[in-house]
C-alpha cells in the first residue's frame, strides 16, 4: 500500500475493529449482556457512580489515541491478524506497553461504578486476566519474534502495566 490507501485503510480498518471489539467488550456486554441498565434520565443515588463517568471518559480517550497511533505510526491496526508492521513506542507507549488494554479496563470499571455493579467489576477483572494472559502467551513472544532487539530494549525502558517513575 502506498499513497492515500496506505494512510487510509489502517484508519478504516481500525474503526472497523474499534466497533467490533473494544465495543463489544467496553460497551455490548456491560451495557446489555450482563443485563445492568440504568435509565439515562435515572441519576445515580451514590456519589461513587460519578466516579465512573471520568473513567469512561478517559479510558475512551486512552483506546482512541492508542488506535489512532497503531494506525497513522505503526500502518496497521490493533487486531492481532493486522497489526502494525512498525513497533509503536510513541505516544501513550512511552509510558506503559499496554495503554490500549487499560483503557478497556477503565471503561468497562467506569461502566461498574456508574452502574453499581459488582457484576460489570467481576467482568473487569475477567478482563484483566485474560488480556494479561494474551500478552504473556501471545503478544509479547509475537513481538519478540518480529522486532527482536528493538523490542526487547523498549521492555527495558517501559513496564509492561504501570508507568515507571524515572
Amino acid at each position: 500500500m502506498s499513497g492515500w490507501s496506505g494512510r487510509i485503510m489502517p484508519l478504516l480498518k481500525t474503526g472497523i475493529f474499534t466497533v467490533l471489539v473494544p465495543g463489544v467488550v467496553a460497551f455490548w456486554v456491560p451495557l446489555r449482556w450482563l443485563g445492568v441498565q440504568r435509565q439515562w434520565d435515572e441519576l445515580p443515588e451514590s456519589w461513587w457512580a460519578y466516579l465512573g463517568l471520568p473513567l469512561l471518559v478517559f479510558g475512551s480517550c486512552v483506546y482512541l489515541w492508542c488506535a489512532w497511533d497503531f494506525a497513522v505510526r505503526g500502518l496497521g491496526t490493533p487486531a492481532p491478524i493486522d497489526a502494525p508492521p512498525l513497533l509503536v513506542v510513541k505516544g501513550l507507549y512511552r509510558f506503559v506497553r499496554n495503554p490500549m488494554y487499560a483503557g478497556v479496563l477503565a471503561v468497562i470499571f467506569g461502566w461498574s461504578l456508574w452502574l453499581g455493579s459488582r457484576r460489570v467489576a467481576l467482568y473487569g477483572c475477567a478482563f484483566w486476566l485474560l488480556a494479561h494472559g494474551f500478552v504473556l502467551l501471545y503478544e509479547e513472544p509475537h513481538l519478540r519474534r518480529s522486532f527482536g532487539a528493538q523490542y526487547e530494549e523498549y521492555c527495558r525502558r517501559v513496564d509492561r502495566w504501570m508507568p515507571r517513575s524515572n
